[in-house]
Order: structure tokens, then sequence, then C-alpha cells
């Protein structure tokens, strides 16, 4: 059933991420083919089955958080224009760009067929045109994909595809304007009238133009916008002044903020609250850490840690979760009902207040007197404004600067952890400097040990730097699949530290250890401070758009 063995793309194994069918899709790929941007047009693997497309097209556009009618919708508007392009096998085509010679100057896919070009051109291998009016907006898809029966053919090229029954030439010819053809679709195409759930959607479609329209509308809107972040990033006159769910809409600012007085009051109730450094600082990183660069998701506005689903998020720790919210939200009511001039401070900037009062006291501590910035203006979401199927898709397979998660088939955990320092755009310094300051503070997400090189934990020191470069500790693997290993005295063979591989990769990978040299270093104390304070304001304010 072309399913993969080992390690590979596609697995069969039940408890595997995505339980569609047997052919589970790891996290966090996408497509279910590579070389393709969404799904086989010609069904799984080349079977023109519509039932089995069906299956694959809900797990491809439900991973872009696309539900059945944004899906339907997607499909049909696309293919309401246009058409595919096969007129002759793939062995006419040349190499792509990149493997073709260095006399082609950076072109690829040269083609020999005809002209290799217009009516002789080849991409998809599929000849397909799916409507009477494939330059104009219509609901023609809908009214071919139910008018018609079909049947299995080839195009051209030799690809799978499908042609009207009994159908007259009434489709548009795209360069002879004295030419018609018989209407063709393709397998993923019949999967809207083959799946139960999108043949509802695409009859409600077929019956309700306006509907159809208005839907892809918002499809598309949302398909081509929802990598820029939130609305208060759109620039220009076209922006809607709808809020849409996907957006991960944020109340706006609508109360006085705190000033330096107040900061310095709250900071005084968060430390006497009973809540130790570890808690303080973890609450703080649990928020913020989940933003991501690559598509402007995320973060500590909106202080979405306390609401379905991030609050039950396994690297969260839901009870000390549950505990630290429970005593910073005494902490806000206090606070807001005292005030007399309608100030407030949002439960998302006491979340991140929280963490620089847990650092501020972990460097006094440890000798050094600093203030980490602090910059009020977040506010926060409610659970309506909260897409919680969307939001999931935060969710981090690893952090390693919590020690969570572990090395998966083709992803080791050092990986894992060079890929969330990217989400989070950090530098390797920034990384580094991070990830020592967080294991001396404590904060691993299940309070286990591993990494924390120092004998005072919740004090910022760069005792991880010191302990790690240490030359008289030998490292030895401790557990079968080698994510944990245990620290030795070479001379005494005395135990001392374990470890995952999130922090040992900071002393075997070159680039990592030359950072790590500098922070561990007799005079790296007040760099490492430094440093590690303004790489910690960078990712508490990675979403304060209105700070740029």
């Amino acid at each position: 059933e072309g399913v993969a063995k080992g390690g590979g793309v596609l697995v069969s194994d039940d408890d595997a991420d995505g339980k569609i069918h047997a052919r589970n899709l790891e996290k966090p790929l996408a497509a279910v083919q590579m070389g393709l941007i969404y799904v086989n047009p010609e069904g799984p693997d080349g079977n023109p089955d519509p039932a089995l497309a069906a299956k694959d097209i809900r797990d491809t556009f439900g991973r872009m958080a696309m539900d059945d009618e944004e899906t339907v919708a997607l499909i049909a508007g696309g293919h309401s224009f246009g058409k595919t392009h096969g007129a002759a096998p793939s062995t006419h085509v040349a190499d792509e760009p990149e493997a073709a010679g260095i006399e082609s100057q950076g072109f690829g896919w040269s083609n020999s067929f005809g002209s290799g070009k217009g009516a002789d051109t080849i991409t998809s291998g599929l000849e397909v045109t799916w409507t009477t009016t494939p330059t104009k907006w219509s609901n023609n898809f809908f009214e071919n994909l139910f008018a018609f029966e079909w049947e299995l053919t080839k195009s051209p090229g030799g690809a799978q595809q499908w042609v009207a029954k009994n159908a007259g030439d009434i489709i548009p010819h795209a360069y002879d304007a004295e030419k018609k053809q018989r209407p063709t679709m393709l397998t993923t195409d019949l999967a809207l009238r083959v799946d139960p759930a999108y043949e509802k959607i695409s009859r409600h479609f077929l019956e309700n133009p306006d509907a159809f329209a208005d839907a892809f509308a918002r499809a598309w809107f949302k398909l081509t916008h929802r990598d820029m972040g939130p609305r208060a990033r759109y620039l220009g006159n076209d922006v809607p002044a709808e809020e849409l769910i996907w957006q991960d809409p944020i109340p706006a600012v609508d109360h006085p903020l705190v000033v330096e007085a107040d900061i310095a009051d709250l900071k005084t109730k968060l430390l006497a609250s009973g809540l130790t450094v570890s808690q303080l600082v973890s609450v703080a990183w649990a928020s913020a850490s989940t933003f991501r660069g690559s598509d402007k998701r995320g973060g500590a506005n909106g202080a979405r840690i306390r609401l379905a689903p991030q609050k039950d998020w396994l690297v969260n720790n839901p009870a000390q979760l549950f505990k630290t919210l429970s005593v910073l939200e005494g902490i806000q009511s206090a606070f807001n009902s005292a005030q007399q001039n309608g100030k407030k401070i949002s439960l998302a900037d006491l979340i991140v207040l929280a963490g620089v009062a847990g650092i501020e006291k972990a460097a006094r501590d440890a000798g050094s007197n600093i203030t980490v910035p602090f910059t009020p203006g977040r506010m926060d979401a409610s659970q309506e404004q909260t897409e919680v199927e969307s939001i999931a898709f935060l969710e981090p397979l690893a952090d390693g600067f919590r020690n969570y998660g572990k090395s998966r088939p083709g992803v080791s955990t050092e990986a894992l952890l060079i890929d969330k320092a990217h989400l989070l755009t950090l530098t390797a310094p920034e990384l580094t400097v991070l990830l020592g300051g967080l294991r001396v503070l404590n904060i691993n997400y299940d309070g286990s040990s591993h990494g924390v090189f120092t004998e005072r934990p919740g004090t910022l020191s760069n005792d991880f730097f010191v302990n790690l470069l240490d030359m008289n500790i030998a490292w030895k693997q401790a557990s079968e699949d080698k994510e944990f290993y245990q620290g030795y005295e070479r001379s005494t063979q005395r135990p001392t530290w374990t470890a995952t591989r999130a922090d040992l990769v900071i002393g075997s990978n070159a680039e990592l250890r030359a950072v790590a040299e500098v922070y561990g270093s007799a005079d790296g104390k007040e760099k490492f401070v430094k440093d590690f304070v303004a790489a910690w304001t960078k990712v508490m304010n990675l979403d304060r758009f209105d700070l740029a």
C-alpha cells in the first residue's frame, strides 16, 4: 500500500500522529508525497480512488487548520480557473534547474515536445480544464461535478484522470478558439463528490453560489495571510474590518497601564507570593516561547497559556501551571481592585513580569544587580477568541530549553532544540546563553535535575558552562536510547551530574562550544548575565509588534 517501513514519512502504526487511516503522516510534515504541494491529484500514490484521496486531502488541509468547508471551497474555487498541463509524457521534460547543466544558467525543465510551450506545455502531466469559463469566476465546477458521471481515462502524458461520460464538447480549448473538449476532472476533484462530508458541502455550494463565493474568499484570505501574524501587522486600505478567529485576536488596550512605581510594587508582591524563582521564570517562558517566527503566531500576548489547549499541554506541567496561575490571578485581582483611576495589569503582562522578578532575584543571589526590561501593554484573550484546534498546532514536539521531548525517527533531540531556537528567531549565542541560564534557574518541565549543573539552583550563575566544560568530568551513556547521560569524576569515578542530549550538544557542537567557553570563563559572569537578560527580553517581546 505504499507504506514506508522504519522511520519513513508514512507509517501504519495505529499510535502514529494522525489517526486518519493506514497512511498516517508524521508530524510536523504537511504533504503526503514529496515534491507535491498538497496531495497527489491522481490519488494516493497514483491510485485513482477518490474516497482514499479524500482522506489524504482531509489530513493535509487539516494540518493547515482548514476545516472541511474551507477545504472544499479552496479546491473548487481554485479549480474554477485555468487548467493543468500534460500534453505529452514527462520523458520530454529535462532536469530541474538545480540538476541542469551550468549552461542552462538556472533554468530547467526544458520541454522537447513540439514547441515546448502553449498547447505543448508539460507540467503536472495531467490535461484537465474544469469549467466552461476558465478565465472567469463561476459555479460551473460544481455544476459539472454533479451533472455528469465520470470514467477513468489517461491524459496525453499518461496520467490518471477522469472524463465525463456521454458529454459533448463544451469546454473551451486554451490555445485554439475553434476547438472544444469534453469536461475533465482530477481524482481529487471527484473526492468532493464521493466523500460524504465533502459531498454535502459541495451540494450546498452548488445550490448556493453566493455562499460558495464567500467561503472561497474567506478561505483564500486565510490561506494567503495566516503566516502574517495578528491583524495589527496588516497594512493598507484593504484590511478587512472583521476580526477572524484564526488571526488569534487579542483585545485592544482599554485601560491605563502600570508605571514604574506599580511595577516595583508588583515585583515585591510576586517575590513574597510563595512562588519560587523556578516557578516565576517557568510560567513566563512557557507563555512566551510558543511564538513562531515562521508565521508570527504564539507568544505571551493574550495569556493563552491559561486557556485550552495550552493549559493542558504536558510541556507546561499542568499541575504546577495551575498553582502558579492561581497565585498570579490573585495578585492581579488584588492590584486591579485597589486602583482608583481604572489602571489595570493584564495577566499576560503579570506573567511576563513574574519572569522579570524571578530573574532579577536570581541575579541578585548570584551577586549581580540588574534590571530586566519590562514594557506593559499586553492584553488577555478569552476562550471564545481562541480556536482550540488551530492553537493546538503550536504545541511543541520538543522544547530543549525545558528539557522536554527527545529524538524521534530521523530527528535528533539536538536537532529539535535547534528547530525550537529557529522558531524563536534566536542566534547561536542567544540559544546558548538562554539554555545555560534556564538550566541553572531550574525550569525543566518535569522538575528533573538533568542539565542543572549547579549546587545552587534558582541562582543566575554561569555554573552550567563551568561544569559542562570541566575536563575532570567524563560523560557516559545512561540509557539505551542514548538520550540520557551520567557524568563521572575522571579521578574517582564519583557520579556528578546527569544530562540529556540537549545539554551535551552545547559542549559537543563546535560553534556552540565556542560560545559556551566565553560564558564559562573566569571573567565571563558579567557578560553571561547581561546576554541572558537581553536574550530573555527578546523572547518575551517577540509578539510585541506594537514595539517595533
